[in-house]
Formats: structure tokens, C-alpha cells, sequence
């Protein structure tokens, strides 16, 4: 398991794809799959964040090169 402050959105994902398709292939033993849910349910949460950061971020970007290109035609 990759510590979260190493982790990539890909590698995450990854992972989380992995889990999944183990439990529906149900190669997970009983006596793991707990561990298995728990780990899915951090994965998906931090892919989310990761998300929700990046759009906010390109947002922010997008706002101001929409900004510069006004001022620019202002000038």
C-alpha cells in the first residue's frame, strides 16, 4: 500500500479497480474482505478529493488566463 502524500490519482485508481474486480471474481477470502472494503472506501474518497482539487484548480486557472485575455484587449 502506497503511503496517501506518494499516492498518484492513477495509482489509486488502479488499485481500486483491482479490489473491485477481485470481489466481484470473489477471490477475496471472507477473513479479508473487510481489510479489502475499507481500503476501497479510502481509495475512492482520496480519488474523489484528487478530483474535486484538480477541477477547482483548472478553475482557478481558466479564471485567470480569462482575466489576462481581458486585459490585454483593454490595452
Amino acid at each position: 500500500m502506497t503511503k496517501k502524500s506518494e499516492m498518484t490519482y492513477s495509482a489509486a485508481l488502479a488499485e481500486l479497480e483491482e479490489i473491485v474486480s477481485a470481489i466481484e471474481n470473489e477471490d477475496v477470502e471472507v477473513d479479508s474482505l473487510l481489510e479489502k472494503v475499507k481500503r476501497a472506501s479510502f481509495l475512492l474518497r482520496y480519488c474523489k478529493e484528487k478530483l474535486r482539487h484538480t477541477e477547482a484548480e483548472v478553475k482557478k486557472v481558466l479564471a485567470e488566463t480569462g482575466e489576462k485575455e481581458t486585459e490585454e484587449k483593454n490595452e
